[in-house]
């Protein structure tokens, strides 16, 4: 709807002037594909019976696109897949190609690229576990950390707090974006330091303390104060006491100007409500490293919801890998990885590449 006026057409959408740009076009109404972030887009493109209306859900009203006549409602278009055989469907974790039996497709992608490799900690780097604080990062992921961080840029995009990514990991060489990309620093000596939201620290408090005492007597879960941002983990609560932990959780956040809820795997997060998140850190990154051209592609691989804005930040742009889970969510990811064990042999392959070797395979001749 959005390109009608560059074609010299009205810009608000009516059936007749969808169908004026598909005559256009060249196009059969009845075998062209609507994709529309308005309800009123959306309406024109199902009274005009084009072959299939894609609605974008750019502000929560997912609903309201599919009672305006949206098929499919994606809230990025990297999260579709089409075939010209079987039509516009949602990528999903479940669906997703595995990367290992794309290896030759990757490869080319990435071949004589410049990499800047981004990758998240927790289920990433290391397995999800019921106590978060014992995510220990194993001796072998770290030397394959190492070894790749010698031939290309490495970035950890993580939760946690910078400083304890950096206790973790202990690569001094590598790049951090901790708190959701809420604060970056990289190696010794780097001058592109940042930190998103320090003015709602004080609110950021205030929740903390609210939560704790309200949050006291449910057994199972555990608040994480990190910096910028509340982690409220309920993993190894009771599922009945899920609900009463996140209305509490919605309770505080009502009471306190500024701040705003996400979701991660049995997780919920309270973080300052500004339009910042791994995937806005990551395209920081590109542009203040100067690898935001041509000659350069990023890599992201992360398994959470809060990868998603990298994965949609880097849709068309860069190369995305979702590590599985048994979650069927809608992705914007293009490839997936299984598990960490995957994702190490996945790294082993990008440091071969990145070497200009590029003989390792999934098979696994260097993860002996």
């Amino acid at each position: 709807g959005n390109d009608l006026a560059e074609r010299g057409l009205p810009g608000k959408p009516d059936p007749a002037m969808l169908l004026e740009a598909a005559a256009r076009l060249g196009v059969v109404p009845m075998r062209t594909m609507v994709v529309e972030d308005s309800i009123a887009g959306v309406e024109a493109g199902a009274r005009g019976e084009f072959g299939i209306v894609i609605g974008v859900d750019r502000g929560g009203v997912g609903d309201a696109l599919r009672k305006a006549g949206a098929q499919i409602v994606v809230r990025h278009l990297g999260e579709l897949i089409f075939d010209p055989k079987e039509g516009a469907r949602i990528k999903t974790l479940s669906n997703l190609p595995l990367a290992r039996d794309r290896e030759d497709e990757i490869r080319s992608r990435l071949s004589g690229k410049a990499l800047l490799i981004f990758l998240d900690y927790d289920g990433t780097l290391t397995p999800i576990v019921e106590d978060y604080t014992k995510a220990f990062l194993s001796d072998d992921m770290r030397a394959v950390l190492a070894e790749l961080g010698q031939r290309c840029t490495v970035t950890v995009v993580s939760g946690r707090d910078v400083e304890l990514l950096r206790r973790l990991v202990r690569i001094e060489s590598m790049y951090y974006a901790g708190s959701h990309g809420f604060e970056i620093s990289g190696p010794k000596g780097w001058s592109g330091s940042l930190e998103k939201g320090v003015e709602f620290l004080p609110q950021i408090d205030d929740a903390e303390t609210a939560l704790r005492a309200q949050l006291v007597d449910i057994p199972g879960h555990a608040v994480e104060r990190k910096r910028f941002s509340i982690a409220i983990h309920y993993r190894q609560a009771a599922d009945e006491d899920a609900s009463r932990i996140e209305g509490i959780v919605d309770e505080v956040i009502s009471g306190i100007p500024g701040l705003r809820k996400g979701h991660g795997k049995k997780v919920y997060r309270i973080q300052p409500d500004i339009d910042w998140d791994k995937g806005r850190a990551v395209l920081w990154l590109l542009e203040r490293l100067g690898l935001d051209h041509p000659g350069a592609l990023a890599v992201y691989v992360g398994d959470d919801i809060t990868d998603e804005d990298a994965f949609r930040a880097l849709a068309g742009r860069g190369i995305a890998l979702a590590v599985r889970d048994h979650d069927a969510r809608p992705t914007a990811a293009d490839y997936a990885l299984t598990d960490p064990d995957d994702v190490k042999r996945f790294l082993q392959v990008l440091t071969a590449l990145a070497g200009e070797r590029g003989k390792a395979k999934w098979t696994g001749e260097r993860d002996r």
